[in-house]
């Protein structure tokens, strides 16, 4: 019997305590009354609140944002919506709330009156620029985007390296779709809400699953090129999780194959700019009104130094996840969180952020022939897809363990694999186990594993004879920036996409290959409003001049500089130290808890290191940028999970092992006002404290 996945519900209240509060972030589940809500924070913080309206599509409740940083909470509020609200109702209604009680900028009055002037949609000098759409980020989403964007406007693709560095190109397994006449849309649905923990949103899933055929055939006809069987067919391949043959791909490189074939069609349309080693600082947001409006990015060109800003009328963020909160993660090394802290320092609703899929077969070094020379970036990654063909996990005492936890084995979604094999290392005190696909005909492993065979051999390692150690790395966060149906945030003007967003696709739980699929899709189905947005708004020459400038610290000197990076490279290490000693894959309330008292303290000495060594407000760094990001999202992750009372999906709590039907909901963490340290704001504003 299918189950349904609500998405939106009302439920009853929790209490919220202070040992369940978090600063500079304002966290809500959906379901209890305003005036309780407003009682409840008064207890827990034991300071005077300043109350502000939220607006929710007609509906009006009471917020609450308190004054002191020290005492500003995660709070968990069940409840002001008292009926069943979808996905994207929540999104398109429901996130357009009342700002809270911000002075009126003049900023706010001069984009009003934008709408006569005339669109600049050039270059306009070296540190300003001018275009209809900014894209940050040159994954399979930045880019599907770009392409059909570009038919109506200017468009500047913003990355962080070389275009190719992406999530996307790391992507080994392949895309799901409907694509087998034995396959059913409703079939890769229940597949993608089982294996979510029904946490998904139902309108979501069917879009998604109902379309990704379609975004396929555009792949296709764009050059891309995936695996045919000897009928000349497309061969389909299993994953976990999935009850069919639905895996299109191109070998075990499946998102290096897309993303060249979507490279060669961006480089030769005349309307697309790409900017390499462009880093995205902040969103230029100003005030409407209630609402947050996003007009661009400023971004450091690292290898100029020199900061630049866009000025646009349309952004999507596709800027992929935030892996390296982690010590170990298959994500490349861009992956710092970026377009989540950025959106949350703009004012964007973010959700879901406890649910991180650490992927459970990462290539462990520890365990091959020849020992690497030195330690990877970003863990290699071996494909759910050696496991769906046939692969078998074992200890090192050659025990297949698999079937003990779970009657689908091998095949289980990604989050019983991870934690089972979590189970085998601590019970038997060993770092990695074993993936066997030796006993598969040697032409089929060469044929469908050609990358991971080249990348054991080189370590002495022969797949087609010998097991391949694996242990399980930080793989996608399965939370983001909210998103609607068609990409749209409740910040006018910005839209997301990718890895970066949270659509309600995923739950709880990402199904195997279903991350390229959603990506094809709402970049898609971000084009058409964004292309509304644009034909309705003008751009102002003088809008470059409405933000402080950010600067590069050059004042500071060499030796300072160095003292500097030397003392983020050590803090970037124990950040991720604790997200994995207290964040990782089996939680407890006293290890979050633990994890949010240690990073606060170790954010407070970074910053304290940066301002007695000379760095000011506006300063910008690669380094430092990046660290505060994922200060930023590792507080958005404890926070979120903090706030979750119950083991669901990728999110497991020993105190709290069983799945709770009335904590069936999305966590929201709605904007902060307040914003004392340096990594919560954005930085061509004042903080506000």
């Amino acid at each position: 019997m299918k189950r349904k996945s609500k998405g939106w519900t009302a439920h009853q209240h929790h209490k919220v305590t202070k040992d369940g509060l978090e600063p500079n972030h304002g966290l809500f589940d959906l379901g209890v009354a305003p005036r309780e809500c407003r009682r409840k924070i008064a207890m827990a913080t034991g300071v005077a609140a300043r109350t502000s309206n939220f607006h929710f599509g007609g509906i009006r409740c009471k917020g609450q944002s308190c004054q002191q940083a020290s005492l500003v909470s995660s709070l968990t509020f069940n409840g002001c919506i008292q009926r069943e609200l979808s996905w994207s109702f929540g999104v398109s209604r429901f996130l357009r709330f009342q700002r809270f009680n911000f002075s009126h900028s003049p900023v706010s009055e001069n984009w009003k009156s934008l709408r006569t002037v005339p669109v600049l949609s050039c270059l306009r000098d070296g540190s300003v620029k001018y275009f209809d759409f900014s894209v940050i980020g040159s994954g399979v989403a930045g880019l599907c985007y770009a392409l059909e964007v570009a038919k109506h406007g200017t468009v500047a693709v913003i990355t962080k390296a070389e275009p190719h560095e992406s999530n996307t190109n790391y992507a080994q397994g392949g895309v799901s779709a409907v694509l087998c006449p034995s396959d059913s849309v409703e079939s890769h649905m229940q597949d993608t809400i089982v294996a979510g923990a029904y946490l998904c949103d139902d309108e979501t899933v069917r879009v998604v699953c109902t379309e990704g055929p379609d975004r396929i055939r555009e792949l296709i006809a764009i050059g891309a090129s995936f695996d045919r069987g000897e009928d000349g067919n497309l061969h389909l391949a299993r994953e976990g999780g999935h009850s069919h043959h639905r895996i299109v791909h191109a070998a075990d490189m499946t998102g290096r194959e897309i993303e060249r074939a979507l490279l060669e069609a961006v480089v030769s349309d005349p309307n697309i700019s790409v900017f390499e080693h462009h880093f995205a600082i902040d969103l230029l947001t100003t005030l409407d009104g209630p609402d947050a409006v996003c007009h661009g990015v400023d971004t450091l060109n690292v290898e100029t130094q020199e900061v630049v800003r866009f000025i646009s009328k349309v952004t999507l963020l596709a800027s992929g996840g935030a892996g390296h909160i982690y010590p170990s993660t298959t994500n490349p090394l861009v992956a710092t969180g970026d377009g989540m802290a950025m959106a949350h320092r703009a004012q964007a609703v973010i959700s879901n952020m406890e649910f991180v899929q650490f992927h459970p077969t990462a290539l462990a070094d520890e365990g091959l022939p020849i020992k690497p020379k030195k330690t990877r970036e970003n863990s290699f990654l071996i494909t759910e897809a050696v496991r769906g063909d046939g692969g078998i996990l074992y200890n090192l005492g050659m025990e297949r363990f698999m079937p003990l936890y779970d009657e689908r084995a091998e095949l289980a979604p990604r989050d019983v694999v991870a934690r089972s094999i979590d189970d085998q290392l601590k019970k038997r005190n060993e770092k990695y186990v074993l993936l066997d696909i030796s006993h598969r005909p040697t032409e089929k492993i060469l044929s469908h594993f050609p990358n991971i065979a080249a990348e054991c051999l080189k370590y002495g390692l022969d797949i087609t004879r010998q097991p391949i150690p694996v242990v399980p790395a930080a793989h996608y966060m399965c939370g983001g920036v909210r998103a609607g149906l068609q990409g749209e945030t409740n910040v006018r003007g910005l839209y997301v996409a990718g890895e970066v967003a949270c659509t309600g696709l995923h739950g709880a739980n990402r199904l195997a290959s279903n991350s390229l699929l959603e990506a094809l899709v709402f970049a898609r189905r971000a084009v058409q409003p964004s292309i509304d947005h644009k034909k309705s708004t003008s751009i102002d020459l003088s809008a470059s001049n409405w933000w402080t400038r950010t600067v590069v610290p050059k004042s500071l000197g060499r030796n300072v500089m160095h003292n500097i990076l030397r003392r983020t490279k050590e803090v970037r290490k124990e950040l991720q130290s604790i997200m994995w000693r207290y964040v990782g894959i089996v939680r407890s309330t006293t290890s979050l808890q633990t994890a949010k008292w240690r990073i606060d303290k170790l954010e407070a000495e970074w910053e304290t290191y940066l301002f007695e060594h000379g760095w000011e407000q506006t300063f910008v760094g690669l380094e430092a940028c990046e660290m505060r990001n994922l200060f930023c999202c590792a507080k958005l992750v404890v926070s979120s999970a903090l706030a979750r009372h119950e083991s669901r999906g990728l999110h497991y709590m020993v105190d709290f092992p069983h799945v709770e039907e009335n904590k069936r909901l999305p966590t929201i963490i709605l904007p902060s006002l307040v914003n004392c340290t340096w990594s919560s704001r954005q930085l061509h504003k004042l903080p506000v404290c």
